[in-house]
């Protein structure tokens, strides 16, 4: 049976990517235009990460989150923004003391890592629901700080988007969910193929998505080479899909992506060849229940 299915675009991401693709946007402009090309190409919600304009390196400056939020919602361009919170949440132990934080080190206070959120009221913010290794770092999401950030996300009427990339922070979802941290039914993001994660396979996707409460509108989405076949397979399980220069680079192998509107292009051309539909912001919020 045909059906909508929501596109959102991660659109610039926290990696070490401008070097490698000069289409991944830096500065709040680029970040802002980019955005709204993926609204019109066919993205229902743009995921935004901030970077600083002078080194590239990811940033929590509010500042700069400010100035994105407003070029998209200036635009006139409608889009459902979401707002990253995992800036602030990398750990490398020191060389000389392991409990202090070597180079790389962004570990952060929970209100530090929501603020913007508090201060921005997005309609949808990330929450990544546990700790992990990533590369030869620590993400760290422990459940005290998790329960501190769910709060004051509920409290600014924004919706969690759960990034659960290991089975165990599904069931750490579902415990918040049940603490009445996070509300029911809850939007999930399945995150595959990350280094030391799950892998991006179907059926690492389809065991994920059977933890999930029966009730939950989720995404999923694999990095790099696995980033459209994983699209397909959400399509095909019953959720929806995430592409975007966060995650891949390129539009097919050796061919480079010119933008997050093309990779968003390409993502509505699957679910149109699976005889589905890309959903509009307004269909979105219908089923996130959002926005009214």
């Amino acid at each position: 049976m045909s059906r909508k299915i929501m596109i959102s675009c991660a659109v610039t991401g926290s990696a070490d990517s401008p070097g490698k693709n000069p289409a991944v946007p830096v500065t709040p402009q680029a970040i802002a235009a980019s955005a709204i090309d993926a609204a019109k190409a066919g993205a229902a919600i743009v995921h935004i990460h901030v970077r600083d304009p002078k080194t590239t390196k990811p940033s929590m400056d509010l500042a700069l989150y400010r100035e994105v939020t407003e070029r998209i919602r200036d635009s006139g361009v409608d889009v459902i923004i979401n707002l990253t919170t995992g800036a602030g949440g990398r750990f490398a132990p020191g060389e000389t003391n392991p409990r202090e934080g070597g180079v790389g080190t962004t570990l952060s206070l929970p209100h530090e890592r929501t603020r913007h959120v508090e201060a921005l009221r997005p309609e949808i913010c990330s929450l990544d629901m546990g700790s992990m290794n990533m590369g030869d770092q620590a993400f760290l999401n422990t459940p005290g700080h998790l329960r501190v950030m769910a709060k004051t996300i509920k409290e600014a009427g924004v919706l969690p988007e759960l990034e659960v990339f290991e089975a165990g922070h599904v069931l750490l979802a579902r415990r918040l969910i049940d603490e009445g941290l996070i509300r029911s039914p809850a939007l999930f993001q399945i995150c595959l193929g990350i280094l030391w994660s799950q892998p991006a396979s179907a059926e690492a996707m389809l065991y994920m998505r059977n933890l999930l409460p029966a009730d939950s509108v989720w995404f999923a989405f694999g990095i790099s080479l696995h980033q459209f076949p994983m699209a397909a397979q959400a399509i095909l399980l019953g959720g929806h899909v995430r592409v975007g220069l966060e995650d891949n680079l390129y539009l097919a192998r050796g061919n480079l992506a010119p933008s997050n509107a093309a990779l968003v292009e390409k993502a509505a051309s699957i679910i149109n060849i699976l005889g589905h539909d890309p959903a509009t912001p307004a269909e979105a919020r219908e089923m996130l229940d959002i926005g009214k």
